[in-house]
C-alpha cells in the first residue's frame, strides 16, 4: 500500500490522523462521514488502538482508498470509459483483410499476453514475516468493528482467493469475514457466488477447502475482487488487462492457492465443509443490518505480512460511500460486455442511493412494441444483473443519465400502469424486504413511449392536500408533493401506520384527482423533504409483487418497514445508525467537524 499512499499524497487525496483512535466504531465512524463529503479523501490512521483488547497497534489503518472519482481513476491507471473502449474494441475484432490490418491485430493480441497471472518461484514480499500454528493471532491485526450491533470485528476489504476442487477454475471475490477468535473466520459466501459453488464441490467430495485472503497491496487487486465477471472467468485476468502487465503471484505457504506478491497481509487456511456457524449480524452496504445466518468457517493456518504493512479496510452502510466510486467504475467498464447480450442498449446507470442492485435506469433504442419489456427479461437473466430489483427503461431521446432531475421528469411524463411489468426472480442474498430469502418481486417500467394519454390532475398545495388526506386517514402526519408539473404528480406520505398500507391506499382513492403516485414511508426515521434518502429507503423496503398497487393511473408504493401487521415472515433488520455518543466524543476531540444538518442529511 505504500505506493498507493504516495500516489494519494501526490494528488492531495490523503488525510493523516495521528491521534489514537479506536478500531471499534471510532475509525469506521470517521471514515463513514469523511466519504460523504464532496471533497472526501482517503484516511490513514497511524495510531489505532483497541480498548476492548487493551492494545495499541503498530500497523496503520487505511480507509476510503477509493473515496473519490479521482482516486479510483488513479488506481485504475486511466479513466473507466477508456477501459470500456478497449474492451469494446476487443469484442469487435474482425478477420484482417490487409497486411496493415494483420499488424494491427497482432499488436492488439500481443497486449493480451499480460492478462495472465505470472507465477513467481520464490516467496513474496507479502510473506516476509510468518506466523503459523499457535502463533497465529487475528487480533494482532487492527480489524475493525464498524457498527454497534455487528456480531464482532469484520475484515471488509479482503481479497478472497479460492479454486474449484480440481484446481482448474479460480476465483477472486470480496466477502465480509467475521473474526470469531484468534484463528477462525466466518465466510459470508452468498449462495449465488463462485466460492459457494466451489464449497459445495469440496463438501460433496468430503474434503477441506483451501482459502487464502490477501489484504492491501496494489489497490487494483481490491477492485478486481468486486468485478462481476461471468462464472469461471478469473478476476486476475481483468487486473492484467487494465494494468497492462501480469498480476505477480506467489504460492501460499500452507495451501495451494496463489496470491499477490505485493499484498500487505495474507491469511491462509482451510474451510471444513462439515462445519457451519452463525455469522452476523453485520451493517451492510444496503444501509441495513443483514441478520444472523449459518455460514462456513475458515480455520486459519498461517498469517504472513510484508515489512511495515498497512491494514486496508472499508466501511459500508447508507450511501454515499466508497462503493459509490468503485461501483461507478464497474458500471462503465462492463457496459460493453452487457451490450453483447442486449445490443440495443445505449447506456445505463445504477444510482448509489439505489444501492446498485436495487435500482437501474437504462437508455435503449426502442424499435418495436414490447422491446423494453424484452430488455427487462434480458437484464434479469444476465449474471449479477439478475439481482436487479427495479429497472426503468428510457428511449434514446431521453436526457443524460447523469442528469437525474431532467431524467426523472422524462420518466414521470411516460409512466403509466399499462407499461409496468411486475415479475419475480432471484434477489441479492442481502435483500431484506422480500418474503423469501434471495427471491422476490421485480419491477420493470417501460418509459420509452411519448404518446401516453394521461388523465389531467388538479394540482393543489401541500397544505390543502394534507387536509383532505387527514380527513380520510388521521394517522398520516406529513405529506410532500414532488413533480407536480409532470404527468405523474407524486405525493410522499409519512405515516405512523395502524393498518395495512394497501387498505389506506384504497381509502385514499378519492384524492386521485389531485395526484397519481402515492409513496408511503414510516414517520419515524424518514425526512420527506430529502428525496435522495427517500429513494434509498423506498427501493430498499419494497418487494414489487407485494408493495406496489396499481389502478387506472392511480399508483401506490408501500415503502414502510414490514412486520406483524403484514404477516411478514422474516425479521425486519435495523438501519445502520452511528453511535451518537461516539460521534459527539469524536467532535469534542476535534476528529470530526460536521454539524447537525450534515448528520440529518445522510440519516447518520
Amino acid at each position: 500500500m505504500n505506493k498507493a499512499l504516495e500516489l494519494l499524497k501526490e494528488h492531495n487525496l490523503l488525510r493523516v490522523i495521528d491521534d489514537e483512535v479506536d478500531i471499534d466504531l471510532e475509525i469506521p465512524h470517521i471514515a463513514y462521514i469523511e466519504v460523504k463529503k464532496e471533497d472526501s479523501r482517503a484516511l490513514l490512521f497511524t495510531k489505532p488502538v483497541s480498548k476492548r483488547l487493551d492494545k495499541k497497534f503498530s500497523t496503520p489503518v487505511l480507509m476510503n482508498v477509493f473515496g473519490s472519482h479521482k482516486a479510483t481513476n488513479l488506481f485504475l491507471g486511466k479513466d473507466a470509459d477508456e477501459i470500456a473502449g478497449e474492451i469494446e474494441a476487443l469484442l469487435k475484432i474482425k478477420p484482417p483483410n490487409s497486411f496493415s490490418q494483420k499488424i494491427g491485430l497482432l499488436s492488439q493480441l500481443f497486449k493480451l499476453k499480460n492478462v495472465f497471472p505470472k507465477k513467481l518461484k520464490r516467496k513474496g514480499a507479502s510473506q516476509e514475516f510468518v506466523s503459523q500454528g499457535e502463533d497465529v493471532n487475528l487480533y494482532d491485526i487492527p480489524i475493525l468493528k464498524t457498527w454497534s450491533d455487528d456480531g464482532g470485528p469484520f475484515i471488509t476489504m479482503g481479497q478472497v482467493y479460492t479454486q474449484s476442487l480440481n484446481g482448474d477454475v479460480k476465483n477472486l471475490g470480496m466477502y465480509r469475514l467475521q473474526v470469531y477468535d484468534k484463528n477462525r473466520l466466518g465466510m459470508h459466501w452468498q449462495i449465488h457466488k463462485d466460492s459457494a459453488v466451489f464449497f459445495n464441490e469440496y463438501k460433496k467430495a468430503g474434503e477441506k477447502m483451501p482459502v487464502s485472503i490477501a489484504i492491501g497491496g496494489d489497490p487494483l487487486y481490491t477492485w478486481a475482487a468486486t468485478a462481476p465477471l461471468p462464472h469461471g472467468v478469473y478476476e486476475l485476468l481483468m487486473y492484467g488487462f487494465i494494468k497492462g502487465e501480469s498480476a505477480r503471484v506467489v504460492k501460499s505457504l500452507t495451501n495451494e492457492i496463489w496470491i499477490p506478491d505485493c499484498a500487505d497481509f495474507v491469511i491462509e487456511g482451510f474451510v471444513d465443509t462439515k462445519k457451519m456457524e452463525i455469522e452476523g449480524p453485520f451493517g451492510d452496504h444496503t444501509g441495513y443490518y443483514t441478520l444472523e445466518e449459518e455460514y462456513p468457517v475458515m480455520d486459519v493456518s498461517c498469517i504472513t505480512h510484508k515489512k511495515d504493512p498497512i491494514y486496508l479496510a472499508t466501511v459500508v452502510g447508507k450511501p454515499p460511500l466508497e462503493d459509490k466510486y468503485m461501483g461507478l467504475a464497474t458500471e462503465r467498464i462492463f457496459l460493453p460486455l452487457l451490450k453483447t447480450t442486449v445490443p440495443d442498449l445505449i447506456d445505463y446507470v445504477m444510482p448509489e442511493n439505489g444501492v446498485f442492485h436495487n435500482l437501474i435506469i437504462a437508455k435503449m433504442r426502442a424499435s418495436y412494441p414490447g422491446h423494453a419489456k424484452q430488455f427487462m427479461h434480458a437484464f434479469w437473466g444476465v449474471g449479477q444483473m439478475s439481482f436487479v430489483k427495479h429497472a426503468f427503461f428510457v428511449d434514446e431521446d431521453a436526457p443524460s443519465l447523469e442528469d437525474y432531475e431532467a431524467l426523472s421528469d422524462y420518466i414521470c411524463d411516460r409512466l403509466m400502469v399499462s407499461n409496468i411489468l411486475i415479475s419475480e426472480g432471484v434477489c441479492d442474498a442481502l435483500d431484506h424486504s422480500s418474503d423469501s430469502f434471495a427471491y422476490g418481486g421485480k419491477l420493470g417500467v417501460d418509459c420509452t413511449k411519448d404518446n401516453v394519454d394521461f388523465p389531467k390532475k388538479t394540482i393543489i398545495s401541500d397544505e390543502e392536500l394534507f387536509i383532505k388526506i387527514r380527513e380520510i386517514v388521521p394517522e398520516i402526519s406529513k405529506i410532500k408533493q414532488y413533480k407536480t408539473y409532470t404527468k405523474t404528480p407524486i405525493c410522499v406520505i409519512a405515516i405512523n401506520k395502524k393498518e395495512k398500507i394497501k387498505d389506506i391506499y384504497e381509502k385514499l382513492e378519492p384524492i386521485k384527482k389531485f395526484t397519481k403516485l402515492l409513496i408511503f414511508v414510516d414517520e419515524k426515521k424518514n425526512d420527506i423533504n430529502n428525496p435522495y434518502m427517500l429513494i434509498w429507503r423506498v427501493v430498499n423496503n419494497i418487494d414489487a409483487s407485494r408493495d406496489i398497487y396499481l389502478k387506472s393511473e392511480y399508483i401506490g408504493v408501500d415503502g414502510t418497514n414490514k412486520g406483524v401487521l403484514e404477516n411478514f415472515p422474516r425479521r425486519w433488520p435495523d438501519d445502520t445508525d452511528c453511535d451518537m455518543d461516539v460521534i459527539m466524543d469524536l467532535k469534542k476531540r476535534g476528529l470530526l467537524n460536521i454539524d447537525d444538518e450534515f448528520l440529518k442529511r445522510f440519516y447518520i
